[in-house]
C-alpha cells in the first residue's frame, strides 16, 4: 500500500492540471480504491460506440508492454522476475510522457490504473502458480484494453 498510492500520484500528476491537482490526486486515489475491490467492473466507457484514440508516443509504450507479454507467453522457460521489471520499466516510460487530456485520457485511466495494480502484484508474486494466474490476468487486461482503445 505504501507504493500504491505513490504510484498512483506519479500518474496523476505526470498526465496534467496543475491547478488541481491536490484534489485530484485524492479524489481518483479514492476512487482508484473502489474498482480496487471489484476487479471485474471495469467500467470503461466506449466513444460513442467508437473505441478512443490513443496518442501515438503512448500507444508505442502500451503496443510494447502487449508485444513483450505476447513474446513472454510463447517461451518454455519462464523468466518472470524479467518480465515484470521490463513491463515496470514501460510503465513508468508510459506514465512519465502522458500527453492525452479530456474523456480519451480518463478513459484510458480506467484501464492503466488496474493495470498497474496487476504489473505489480505480478512483480511481488513467488510462487509459480500465481505467477501464472497473474501473468493471465495481464493477458487479459490486453484484450479488454483493444476493446476500447487503438
Amino acid at each position: 500500500m505504501k507504493i500504491l498510492i505513490p504510484l498512483i500520484s506519479l500518474v496523476l500528476f505526470s498526465c496534467n492540471n496543475a491547478s488541481k491537482e491536490k484534489s485530484k490526486v485524492y479524489n481518483e486515489t479514492d476512487t482508484h480504491k473502489e474498482h480496487q475491490h471489484n476487479s471485474d467492473v471495469i467500467g470503461i466507457e466506449l466513444n460513442n460506440g467508437e473505441k478512443w484514440k490513443v496518442d501515438e508516443a503512448m500507444l508505442l509504450h502500451i503496443r510494447n508492454m502487449e508485444s513483450d507479454v505476447f513474446s513472454f507467453s510463447k517461451l518454455k522457460e519462464k523468466e518472470y522476475k524479467t518480465l515484470a521489471i521490463s513491463l515496470q520499466s514501460k510503465i513508468d516510460l508510459l506514465t512519465s510522457n502522458c500527453t492525452m487530456k479530456g474523456k480519451a485520457h480518463d478513459e484510458l485511466h480506467k484501464w492503466l490504473l488496474p493495470y498497474i495494480d496487476l504489473v505489480k502484484e505480478f512483480s511481488e508474486s513467488k510462487d509459480e502458480t500465481t505467477l501464472n494466474e497473474q501473468f493471465q490476468k495481464i493477458q487479459t487486461s490486453f484484450t479488454t484494453f483493444n476493446q476500447y482503445f487503438q
